[in-house]
């Protein structure tokens, strides 16, 4: 192996210049002294060379003469000769020693030595501030060398040359990428698009399978999309295939209708899961009480359902399983639905001594993104405007649901100190008759009490305009307890610049509700 030569002849490389030309249907690809020369003279940022050098080696390739034949790439051992040459490359101080050592050796250049060579090329380039120009002449050179042999290349080689020319700066509707592109069309014709299987109403139900739609019904779930097109193809699948779904499936496809607030316009909606209830409840109770807890956000509970669940078979039934807990958490929930909202209901309800706090704590969701919640800076806002005795945070009222502020205010509009008074509203709540608690939510007791109620940006639909299932059943329910509440929402939050405009902007919405604090207020 000869020592590298002090100087390199200078001027841009013809055309075919060393270049490997096979017959058709083999691989073509400059010399590695041509590309390397062409890499050190383009006008490039070391951000487009560090690209340049990502192109994928050509497969096969041949990069000069060998004795023992070409091996294909990453293939085989790479000892002998070539370890030697690869190892001066690794070690090599400049470009130009570099390229000398491939120039001066190519009997025993390899396939495996060209991204060895490219990626110690990286590396010397990136410790450079400013490339070399390039000459035109190089340019027009290896435009007409690619262009004579593409009709040869194979489909690797023809990516690479795109992906060469792109980042060298060929214009996209010129002779050259138009050239190769004409010449991938031939190689990799386009595939047809897949046929896609419709998923709105219209759609034959049997291309579509449960699975399919559950994990639909996950997704939009997961992700508060209130698609409406998507939930009516649901809609539509649950009806069709009504006789083939047991009810641990229909819970999985009823879910994002209560989560994400959605009646379906489906007329056989109701009708096929009250069927569903009827002929599964004895065989999975969590499945028929996850199914009710949907329909109780959507304020569709069925009467017959609900007979079953509160029948004392079926709470026999549940006691002794292993989510005995959680069925009689959403029991309890189910039976504050029928109190608040159903006042014409006369069947079964729950006993009292199987009934337990709804929400004894902030929601999962609200305490994974506390970090992110406006909890905080309202909190200290109240505390400065108010004083820390005049409201409490995080306090879970009967039946069991967690407020995030709660006030109470004497009949005059006087916020009051909170250890005064009992902040809790009796339920079930004898001021008002069932059902009629929100449009009148004072109580026969003289201090009302007023829940400052965050929405934030997670208790939307991804929308940001219809609150999720579970917010607006709680806002609900403690609005028919007597609860007065003052919404505040996340773009309200969001405009306030720093705590004082955030006690300004607090103070406005309580005076809005003519209530009064200090030592005006008492």
């Amino acid at each position: 192996m000869r020592r590298p030569r002090r100087e390199l002849a200078s001027g841009a490389p013809r055309s075919a210049e060393g270049a490997t030309c096979t017959g058709p249907g083999q691989s073509w690809s400059p010399p590695p002294n041509s590309m390397l020369r062409l890499l050190l003279s383009t006008q490039a940022s070391p951000a487009r060379l560090s690209g340049l050098l990502l192109i994928p080696p050509v497969q096969p390739c041949c990069l000069g003469p060998s004795k023992r034949g070409d091996r294909p790439l990453g293939g085989g051992s790479h000892s002998g000769p070539g370890q030697g040459l690869q190892r001066l490359l690794e070690q090599a101080k400049s470009p130009g020693e570099l390229l000398r050592w491939l120039g001066q050796n190519p009997t025993k250049v390899r396939a495996h030595h060209y991204p060895v060579a490219l990626r110690r090329l990286g590396q010397l380039l990136g410790a450079q501030r400013r490339p070399p120009s390039v000459e035109q002449a190089t340019l027009q050179d290896l435009s007409q060398l690619i262009l004579r042999n593409c009709p040869s290349f194979d489909i690797h080689t023809i990516h690479a040359c795109l992906h060469l020319a792109g980042l060298l700066g060929f214009p996209a509707d010129g002779p050259l990428v138009c050239a190769l592109e004409r010449e991938r069309r031939v190689r990799l014709p386009p595939k047809p698009p897949p046929r896609l299987r419709p998923v709105f109403p219209e759609a034959r139900p049997e291309e579509l399978t449960p699975h399919v739609m559950v994990l639909l019904a996950q997704h939009l779930a997961r992700h508060r999309l209130r698609e409406s097109q998507l939930l009516e193809a649901i809609a539509h699948f649950l009806v069709v295939q009504e006789a083939q779904l047991n009810s641990k499936v229909v819970q999985k496809l009823v879910l994002p209708f209560g989560r994400l607030n959605y009646l379906p316009l489906e007329e056989q909606f109701m009708p096929c899961l009250e069927r569903i209830l009827a002929r599964d409840a004895g065989v999975a109770p969590l499945a028929t009480v996850n199914i009710l807890m949907s329909l109780c956000q959507l304020q569709c509970l069925p009467l017959r359902a609900l007979h079953l669940v509160f029948s004392p078979g079926f709470i026999n039934h549940i006691s002794g399983t292993p989510h005995a807990v959680i069925v009689r958490r959403y029991l309890s929930l189910l039976d504050t639905a029928v109190e608040l909202e159903l006042p014409g209901y006369w069947g079964p309800r729950l006993p009292q001594r199987h009934q337990v706090p709804i929400f004894p704590q902030p929601l999962i969701t609200d305490r994974a993104r506390c970090k992110y919640s406006h909890k905080d800076i309202v909190a200290e806002g109240l505390r400065q405007l108010l004083g820390e005795e005049k409201y409490r945070q995080d306090l879970t009222v009967p039946p069991g649901y967690c407020t995030d502020f709660l006030l109470c205010v004497s009949s005059s509009g006087a916020v009051l100190p909170v250890m005064t008074q009992d902040p809790f509203l009796p339920y079930p709540p004898r001021s008002c008759p069932q059902g009629r608690a929100a449009s009148n939510p004072t109580t026969q007791d003289p201090a009302q009490r007023v829940v400052l109620m965050l929405r934030e940006r997670w208790h939307f639909c991804r929308d940001g305009r219809v609150l999720l299932g579970s917010r607006a059943l709680r806002e609900r329910h403690l609005g028919l307890l007597g609860y007065q509440l003052l919404p505040l929402p996340f773009e309200e939050l969001e405009s306030q610049r720093g705590l004082p405009q955030l006690k300004n902007y607090l103070r406005r919405k309580l005076q809005a509700l003519g209530l009064r604090w200090g030592p005006e207020g008492g």
